[in-house]
């Protein structure tokens, strides 16, 4: 049974949530303010997050980072009533898995969860499989997540290590945006894009140690992972 932590300040919207995720197999942890989900997160194991972005104490936002710091392979959702842009982009920088804007049926929310979750135990299975790649003068251990350079290392998240794994299994290929984003988010919608250009833009930065490696933009088609 998947463990998820909630987080909803609205009591009514809160109770009937949760009974429906039960109902749909889920075990449910229901906290009313980001503080109380902070500590609940600290004291036990989950599978995913389910966080309202405007909460009491602490707001989805500043939950998610602080989860982010314990834990930076949980998968975690946004809730939120909202529908600005900022948002969104402001979820997608925090590395979000998705996005939901209120209302939505209850339903469409089950199949949104159940979607990251097969998709998080698939791409961790792959990168366990893989587990040590060289690329340039770096080293990918897939299994620990680690890549490293010399003295150079840094620890990724899974969704990190499985798009580096992509790439350089297609190595000096021109990749079109949307056979990336289907092969590792599993959709081309415009939320995955925008999380995607968030991620190549880390990745950059973590293979400058190395000029030989590159990551180039062909606009309007894709990306091009360049090795020597």
């Amino acid at each position: 049974m998947k463990h998820i932590l909630l987080a909803e300040d609205d009591l009514d919207f809160g109770n009937i949530l949760k009974q429906y995720l039960e109902i749909s197999g889920y075990k449910i942890t229901w906290a009313k303010d980001g503080k109380e989900a902070l500590e609940l997160f600290k004291k036990d194991a989950y599978n995913i997050c389910v966080f309202d972005v405007m909460m009491p104490k602490m707001d989805g936002f500043t939950l998610a980072e602080h989860i982010i710091e314990i834990n930076p392979e949980m998968p975690f959702i946004f809730l939120t009533a909202r529908k600005l842009k900022e948002d969104k982009i402001k979820g997608l920088k925090l590395g979000a898995d998705d996005y939901v804007v209120k209302p939505f049926e209850a339903e469409e929310l089950v199949l949104r969860l159940n979607n990251i979750l097969k998709r998080t135990e698939k791409a961790s299975n792959q990168l366990q499989e893989t587990e040590k790649l060289q690329i340039g003068n770096y080293n990918l251990d897939s299994k620990r997540l680690e890549l490293t350079c010399g003295d150079y290392k840094k620890q990724l998240t899974q969704k990190e290590g499985e798009l580096i794994t992509f790439l350089f299994n297609h190595k000096n290929q021109l990749l079109k945006r949307e056979d990336i984003l289907n092969a590792v988010w599993k959709n081309d919608d415009f939320f995955s894009g925008r999380s995607m250009d968030v991620f190549i833009s880390r990745l950059r930065k973590y293979f400058k140690l190395d000029t030989s490696i590159r990551i180039e933009s062909i606009r309007n088609v894709g990306l091009e992972f360049k090795v020597g």
